[in-house]
């Protein structure tokens, strides 16, 4: 048997993949997406398909799957199928996923999760994209990401160079379109039931997820036990030590260099992830110590002297400062924000350096640097810029080239300029020391395989830290020729630095030091102290590969990474951010804009790059503040806390639960549970969607139950009431305890309008009573004022950057040629066609249409799009026929899929019959058109004709 398969291309990789899952033995031949292999078929899909021994060709993915799996002995391929093209409910599937995640035996990748991958991608993809995934079927979205992630469709991905397409935001109400009908409620006997409006089925939603038997009773086993108070919260002491018998977690945020003010990206890629991650663990009861502190050492900050006329050491002073103020702002809980020019620093690293250089882990070579003969000294790589060998860029730095990302030697750039006195440097030799990493490179990859085995570093870390171990470990200089940084120690090399690639990371254990004393507690404690470090993808080589292979080139027991996060890079507005153009916003003007620190919180971790580049929108950030913050967890705790207060006298009443209220517990429990899950492997974005889903089914079930109706009823209706507002009001407490790591202000007033007990601020495994009855709550008020789209137009003006063109729609001339703009206006013309063609939400069509106008505004007067003469000429209206009225019936996206699916087999039946295939092939083919047809609804069913056939002459 022989595979066809294409690059790029979906049903290939799901083919390439079967193929692999079940072991079948055959070629697997890579052919043009365009391929005529197939002689007798013209249709213009060819691929994937698999040509028999016997030379015939299948190619659809349900025959070859078919095929496969008798081949592979698998039997249940018609189940398979079948639920491939059944309407097949999510929250259906919700359940049925096993507690690992894939149907395979062990955990391993089957067939089944390939066949509903496949069907269910697309779907899946545009509730990702919306946020609702994982609020609604976090079980499936788990699924859907292990599918993906799996080493045999990662393999297949390269192997067929597939890119996942980028799919637009689906809408909620599309979500739940297929869900179960949902169960009867017990009715409440009265005339406060006569007074309640009809439920829609908006409403209904919570109890339309469906829960098991046995995850209610576990859900009121829970419940019924109530708070269990924990030992001593073992955070109180300071300075901290690592706690014998505890969870000892020693939390570093990449150090920023400090001649940088940080802006957005900068923010939420280190710092504020590292902050919920810290606020977590202390949440869960578990001895913390988060370190941070700016990077002060190197070419950047003489850089920076020389531009504003300081001294190195003014500069770290004064910019320390910002920073400082910044982070404070943003409200990073640090235990210590410490500097890295310290007596400790120098100490410690040159100690390090030491046992390096005597254990024989370093070399010296002679290097080629670029010299200034104007300036009469050598040109660190930040002093020095030129063209990118690579990409061609023309402002690549002598470190880095920002715009394809590859590290540079200073001497390989072209046409090299010097930053001080742009004179052209020539080539000079300088004997430098080099870490022998080729030595090390087995105990890296080693350590590497061991935390990426163990889902220790997130995918992007070991992407890139795989990238320099497949090449083979290169020695890396340690040395540099400056004056500003710790002294080499060395006799030989005393006129030299260490390079900030050595010696920053050593900046963690100094700044532990200058925290306490006991500094080696934590950082020569392997054994109970467990290191989590956060940073932007470009510093995951320094951390993976340089930091580590350093600490274990002395020989001594160090405390080596054990979670390590690279994030990707968030833009302003579809480009970078860039202080010199004045593009973006930056954390020294965060605070003019006066929306609090908690907004930019929650927007900037909800659109957390932990899996690809995300986008920082004005327009986006009012959506979530007016849409999730206001109107979704805002509406609930206030509605909860008021009708305590009003109906109540801010006391809660006894719960007494019945059959929805447990359904209703237990819905909030896989939530909480899911919540734990994403936060522990520090998929925080996502963490933070679930507690919006329990805002939103707290919501529902309010609604639901019409707690304002029911209080002004009979005494038993009043009893229902209050097990109903009691209950709301227990969740919000609840969803002050898991919303405090992203959003700690509003977590702390929600806890002073509850008059929170101080010692029920800790998490539990599940939703239960954290206030008893009889508790008196504070004042409510409400928590979020929404923002207005005056404002935002406002801060997009001002914070586009300058205004270097000819047109003044900000854009940069050399950067957006005419036909540059025009490729603009396509792409962006074709994205609002997709949006429409997949129905997706009015407000983002609006948003993206209105992008789409301001591009073409920017076309030349003589280009820009006239209004038609003939516009408002309607065409003769053609007379009306009266037809009966036809069911109404709503084309979904499993439908529609369905009707693909049946528009594509019917072609491949006309051709077959076309080109004169075998009965048999063509009857195959024919029953799967009509088991097709067979699954559309009625209405939508083609009608059976009333013409009698011509019998044969």
């Amino acid at each position: 048997m022989k595979l066809y398969v294409a690059k790029d291309c979906e049903d290939s990789l799901v083919a390439l993949v079967a193929f692999q899952i079940l072991g079948v033995k055959g070629e697997v031949k890579i052919v043009a997406s365009d391929s005529k292999h197939i002689p007798y078929l013209k249709s213009s899909k060819q691929v994937p398909s698999l040509q028999l021994d016997s030379g015939e060709f299948l190619f659809t993915l349900e025959s070859i799957f078919v095929l496969l799996c008798g081949q592979s002995g698998t039997n249940n391929s018609r189940d398979i199928l079948d639920k491939l093209y059944s309407s097949y409910p999510l929250d259906n599937f919700n359940q049925e996923i096993p507690t690992k995640s894939l149907f395979g035996d062990n955990e391993s990748l089957s067939l089944y999760d390939m066949l509903l991958w496949s069907k269910l991608a697309p779907q899946l993809r545009g509730m990702k994209a919306s946020k609702s995934l994982y609020c609604n079927f976090p079980r499936v979205g788990f699924w859907f990401d292990k599918v993906c992630s799996h080493e045999i469709v990662v393999s297949a991905s390269k192997k067929l160079d597939y890119t996942e397409p980028k799919s637009n935001p689906t809408k909620d109400t599309k979500v739940s379109a297929h869900a179960t009908k949902p169960k009867q409620c017990k009715s409440i006997p009265s005339n406060a039931q006569k007074q309640k409006k009809p439920v829609t089925d908006a409403v209904e939603n919570f109890l339309q997820t469906s829960v098991t038997e046995c995850e209610k009773e576990k859900g009121l086993k829970k419940w019924n036990e109530g708070f269990v108070i924990q030992d001593k919260i073992v955070n109180d002491q300071h300075p901290k030590r690592p706690i014998p018998g505890k969870k000892n977690n020693l939390i570093t945020s990449a150090l920023p260099y400090v001649n940088n003010v940080p802006h957005l990206g900068n923010i939420i890629g280190a710092v504020l992830s590292a902050d919920v991650f810290a606020r977590y663990c202390r949440l869960k009861n578990e001895n913390t110590l988060f370190i941070c502190g700016t990077d002060e050492y190197g070419t950047a900050t003489e850089t920076k002297a020389l531009a504003e006329g300081l001294t190195p050491q003014q500069i770290c002073d004064k910019y320390h400062v910002l920073h400082r103020d910044i982070y404070s702002w943003f409200n990073i809980s640090f235990d210590e924000f410490g500097r890295t020019t310290t007596k400790q620093q120098t100490e410690i690293a040159q100690d390090i350096f030491w046992k390096v250089h005597n254990n024989g882990y370093t070399v010296a070579e002679t290097v080629e640097q670029l010299y200034c003969d104007q300036c009469k000294k050598f040109l660190a790589d930040r002093f020095v810029e030129g063209v990118c060998p690579f990409c061609e860029y023309e402002d690549a730095r002598g470190d880095q080239c920002d715009k394809c990302s590859k590290l540079i030697n200073p001497v390989e750039l072209k046409n090299p300029k010097c930053k001080v006195c742009s004179a052209s440097p020539i080539v000079k030799t300088s004997r430098h020391l080099f870490l022998d990493l080729p030595k090390l490179e087995q105990k890296i990859k080693c350590l590497t395989d061991d935390r990426a085995n163990a889902k220790c570093y997130n995918g992007t870390s070991v992407s890139i830290t795989n990238s320099w171990i497949k090449t083979g470990l290169k020695p890396r200089c340690i040395t540099r020729d400056l004056k500003w940084g710790t002294p080499v120690p060395h006799e030989e090399y005393k006129d030299k630095v260490f390079y900030v690639w050595f010696d920053a990371p050593i900046g963690y254990i100094s700044i532990t030091a200058n925290y306490t004393e006991e500094w080696e507690l934590w950082w020569k404690n392997p054994e109970q102290v467990t290191l989590h470090q956060f940073m932007a993808k470009d510093n995951v080589p320094f951390h993976s590969v340089v930091f580590p292979a350093s600490l274990m080139a002395t020989h001594e027991n160090w405390t080596i990474v054990n979670t390590l996060d690279g994030i990707d890079w968030l833009q302003y507005e579809g480009t970078k951010f860039s202080k010199s153009r004045g593009t973006g916003v930056f954390g020294d003007q965060v605070m003019e804009t006066n929306i609090p620190c908690d907004i930019y919180r929650c927007y900037l971790l909800l659109n957390r790059p932990e899996t690809s580049d995300t986008n920082f929108t004005w327009d986006s950030l009012a959506q979530t503040n007016n849409n999730i913050l206001l109107n979704n967890l805002g509406n609930f705790v206030l509605r909860a806390l008021t009708f305590c207060k009003n109906s109540f006298g801010s006391k809660v009443a006894k719960i007494c639960l019945n059959d929805d209220d447990k359904h209703f517990i237990a819905l909030v429990n896989g939530h909480l549970s899911t919540y734990y899950q994403l936060m522990d492997d520090r998929l925080m974005s996502r963490a933070f969607e679930s507690v919006f889903a329990i805002s939103k089914i707290g919501n529902q079930y309010l609604q639901y139950n019409q707690p304002w109706v029911l209080a002004k009823g009979n005494d038993a209706e009043k009893e229902r009431a209050g097990s109903v507002i009691s209950l709301a009001t227990n969740l919000s407490a609840l969803l002050s305890i898991i919303l405090s790591p992203f959003m700690p202000t509003i977590s702390n007033i929600i806890h002073e309008q509850l008059n929170m007990p101080l010692d029920k601020k800790l998490f539990t495994e599940c939703f239960v009573p954290l206030l008893d009855t009889g508790h008196q709550i504070g004042t409510p008020f409400p928590l979020f004022s929404k923002l207005d789209d005056a404002v935002m137009t406002e801060f997009k003006n001002k914070f586009a950057g300058k205004d270097t063109t000819a047109n003044g729609h900000g854009t940069p001339v050399a950067a957006m040629s005419l036909e540059d703009i025009q490729k603009e206006i396509e792409a962006q013309g074709n994205k609002v066609r997709d949006l429409k063609s997949s129905k997706a939400d009015p407000d983002l069509i609006k948003a993206e249409v209105s992008k789409l106008l301001e591009l073409k505004k920017k076309l030349p007067a003589d280009l820009q799009p006239k209004p038609k003469a003939q516009e408002k000429q309607k065409a003769k209206p053609q007379p009306k026929v009266q037809n009966p009225p036809k069911e109404t019936v709503e084309i979904t996206p499993e439908i529609a899929a369905l009707q693909k699916k049946i528009e594509e087999q019917g072609n491949k039946v006309r051709n077959l019959k076309t080109n004169g295939a075998e009965k048999d092939v063509i009857d195959a083919e024919v029953k799967m058109l009509l088991d097709l047809k067979g699954q559309l609804p009625p209405s939508l069913q083609p009608k059976a004709s009333n013409k009698k056939k011509k019998g044969k002459k």
